[in-house]
């Protein structure tokens, strides 16, 4: 019995080690790490450091832009881009509206989930949309003020599976 009983809480220890380890938080909002979020300005400076004190690296110059965030300090978010680049951007120029971005050719969106429905628009690379829903395979998107369905692996801006609501 005594054995079973320890077995029973290295068990239990394990499941919480790991379960701690799967779901990484911020430390300053409790949020998901990393998570997709979408600018806030049309002005962003993209910092080196968590701080005005840091060099800025470059600007984003286009509101709506989703990129992931992947570090919390303070006031100040770590993002990561498209291309994979890093830097620290004040809270206050990122926002949780998810949108996206049609990557590599035109896409067919279509009116239904379901690629035997109707085109209701072929959205071109780079094309900027707002993000509604997604099922974990298609995702529902809004485009130019038209409302559409697509494939999730056909743009940047949900995770692999992801589920939005």
């Amino acid at each position: 019995m005594k054995f079973r009983t320890s077995l029973l809480s290295l068990f239990c220890m394990f499941c919480i080690v790991f379960s701690a380890e799967a779901a990484e938080t911020g430390s300053e909002t409790n949020l998901p790490l990393p998570r997709f979020v979408s600018l806030s300005s049309d002005k962003v400076n993209v910092r080196t450091g968590p701080g005005k004190r840091y060099p800025i690296n470059w600007v984003f110059k286009r509101r709506g832009w989703p990129v992931e965030i992947i570090e919390e300090y303070d006031l100040w978010r770590q993002i990561r881009d498209i291309d994979g680049a890093t830097g620290w951007v004040h809270k206050s120029l990122v926002s949780s509206r998810r949108t996206l971005i049609i990557t590599k050719e035109a896409r067919a969106v279509y009116e239904e989930p379901d690629e035997k429905s109707v085109i209701v628009m072929l959205a071109e690379p780079g094309v900027v949309g707002k993000l509604q829903e997604c099922d974990g395979r298609w995702c529902e998107l809004e485009i130019a003020g038209l409302t559409g369905w697509l494939r999730a692996d056909e743009f940047y801006g949900v995770y692999a599976n992801e589920k939005v609501r």
